[in-house]
């Protein structure tokens, strides 16, 4: 019995090895899963977006307040509409990249600037585009009236950004999800366009007469109704390496950090 005993203790001390390692790894795994569990289910990721459903009516509230947000911060709620883009022009988020590796990327918001008419990409983007070079879209376009258009549902990937990179004091992220175009951020972020003013349209001038008071005031309170941090707020120009986007031209971020912060204060108020 003792022989025996002693020709199964290697096995034994093995077998326990083993099966610490297994407790451990699936500890680690469990740890990372919790950490990152808003990432487990696209739809709870997203669901801090204001996103109406097809069937409801388009809202019609208040438009003609004087819009100085430390006045009207409790009130001011922009007008809306519904334009969805065609489901070609947008896709799902993948919750692994080509390579089969697990993404957890928190979401970030990329601004933009349409560089035409509001019409003219809502147009675009509601025509099916069956070439892939040529689908394209936000996820919401706020026109010069400071009225809002939702057009793609924010827990699907609207391809907003092709060649980009967010850098972060942690690292790049990116996320390469198509075997013909480059990594982009189009996973795990959320893109919002402002309409470019008449005389941005369609031309390559770096400067315009820059956005209205209301598209401002929108941009803050839409934010305002999320909670990515500020610091993984961006732009086009920040996020793209291809080299030719400079959108949103003459966008006055400290006038939009401000807003936003006075929006979010007072969301943190009524909440109390």
């Amino acid at each position: 019995m003792k022989l025996r005993f002693k020709a199964a203790k290697p096995f034994l001390l093995t077998f326990l090895l083993s099966l610490s390692l297994i407790i451990i790894l699936f500890s680690s795994e469990a740890e990372l899963l919790q950490k990152t569990k808003i990432n487990l289910n696209p739809k709870a990721a997203w669901s801090q977006y204001p996103n109406p459903k097809p069937e409801l009516p388009q809202k019609q509230e208040v438009s003609n307040i004087e819009l100085n947000p430390v006045n009207t911060i409790t009130t001011y709620t922009p007008r809306y509409k519904i334009a969805w883009a065609h489901p070609t022009n947008y896709g799902e988020r993948f919750t692994k990249d080509i390579n089969g590796v697990p993404v957890y990327n928190q979401p970030i918001i990329v601004l933009h600037e349409t560089a035409g008419s509001a019409l003219g990409a809502i147009n675009f983007f509601q025509t099916p585009h069956l070439d892939e070079n040529k689908q394209v879209s936000y996820h919401t376009l706020i026109e010069l009236d400071g009225k809002v258009v939702y057009i793609v549902p924010p827990e699907k990937r609207a391809f907003g950004a092709g060649n980009s990179v967010f850098e972060t004091p942690n690292g790049k992220e990116t996320v390469k999800t198509h075997p013909k175009f480059a990594p982009s951020v189009n996973n795990f972020a959320y893109h919002i366009s402002l309409e470019t003013p008449q005389d941005g349209w369609n031309n390559q001038n770096p400067t315009h007469s820059g956005y209205t008071e209301e598209q401002y005031n929108t941009l803050a309170w839409f934010i305002a109704q999320s909670n990515v941090p500020e610091n993984r707020i961006t732009t086009h120009r920040e996020v793209d390496r291809s080299g030719n986007k400079v959108d949103p031209r003459n966008f006055d971020f400290p006038k939009f950090l401000n807003l936003l912060q006075i929006y979010r204060q007072a969301n943190n108020r009524n909440i109390k």
